[in-house]
């Protein structure tokens, strides 16, 4: 209907296509269109109405405590009932604009791709807002395709060039040997010179200008982060390491009981607060009035001494 009606420029005949390739990918491409087939994939988890609104107000502690409950379960990849939509976990987090949420959740193995029942990816969710929660996700695997048609040139620019917002690993560098196997972030594409601009994965998170044949995609996994939000007592830290073995070593550690985790600093506590401002400021939107998201560092108000006010 929308090839008759002359549409497949919209998103939606595009994001129809894609729709139709995952299913041919599902059930081969040599379906015959009747034969009916069975279905032998894994039921998601349906997630009980109090995680449902837990993880729409980025309620971290609820959510991560029923997660933990039963780690039998893929309840990371949850979604909510039929008559609402089958949201998938992180597809609620997005709408919380909970940056923190989605971080812990996709550490934890939730898919960047998973849709709710009309087809709708959470970084889909994320460009009626667009900041920084998009780049999130995509240096977690996601595909995208809509950033232009939504408006948002500057990410469109830097994602339909090869690499840009991608994860990365450097290879080949034959001037500074010693920054082969090191990952970066592509933050910015130089058209006129075929270059990127990349922030090292290091706690100095140095900037270089690499050549594409210097870097091979490298996506974030739950095994190779590249860095770690961990929530413990109720607080949020970002830990950032100076190699990828150290955060690996780091992540198995956490995985393994009885073992020695590194303590909870300053430092480490006020990297985690900024680190959704670092973000901003590798897009160039650290002066843009939006409001401040989980991560944020926010002023806190002073409580007064001698009990409450008493009223005149």
């Amino acid at each position: 209907m929308m090839e008759n009606n002359n549409e497949t420029s919209s998103e939606q005949y595009h994001r129809s296509c894609r729709l139709l390739r995952r299913a041919e990918q599902m059930v081969g491409a040599d379906w015959d269109g009747v034969t009916v087939l069975e279905d032998d994939r894994q039921r998601a988890v349906v997630m009980p109405d109090y995680i449902h609104k837990a993880s729409q107000r980025g309620d971290i502690k609820s959510v991560l405590k029923w997660i933990n409950a039963n780690r039998t379960e893929d309840r990371v990849n949850a979604t909510t009932s039929v008559d609402k939509m089958r949201m998938p976990i992180l597809f609620l987090a997005t709408r919380s604009d909970s940056l923190t949420l989605m971080t812990l959740l996709l550490q934890l193995g939730a898919d960047a791709d998973s849709r709710s029942s009309n087809g709708i990816t959470a970084i889909e969710v994320l460009f009626s807002d667009a900041t920084f929660e998009e780049r999130c996700i995509y240096e977690w695997r996601h595909r995208l395709s809509i950033a232009r048609e939504w408006g948002y040139h500057k990410l469109a620019d830097l994602f339909e060039s090869e690499l840009g917002g991608r994860r990365c690993e450097i290879v080949n560098h034959s001037s500074r040997p010693e920054l082969n196997g090191k990952t970066c972030v592509a933050d910015e594409y130089l058209p006129d010179s075929n270059q990127y601009k990349v922030t090292l994965e290091t706690k100095s998170k140095d900037v270089l200008v690499l050549n594409p044949a210097n870097l091979k995609r490298r996506d974030r996994t739950p095994q190779d982060c590249g860095y770690y939000v961990e929530f413990k007592n109720g607080r949020t830290i970002r830990h950032d390491f100076d190699s990828n073995e150290d955060c690996q070593a780091f992540v198995v550690a956490l995985n393994n009981n009885g073992e020695t985790q590194p303590a909870v600093t300053e430092e480490s506590e006020a990297a985690a607060e900024q680190a959704a401002a670092e973000l901003l400021a590798e897009l160039g939107l650290d002066d843009s009035p939006s409001e401040p998201y989980i991560g944020c560092k926010a002023k806190k108000s002073k409580k007064k001494k001698g009990g409450k006010k008493k009223r005149k």
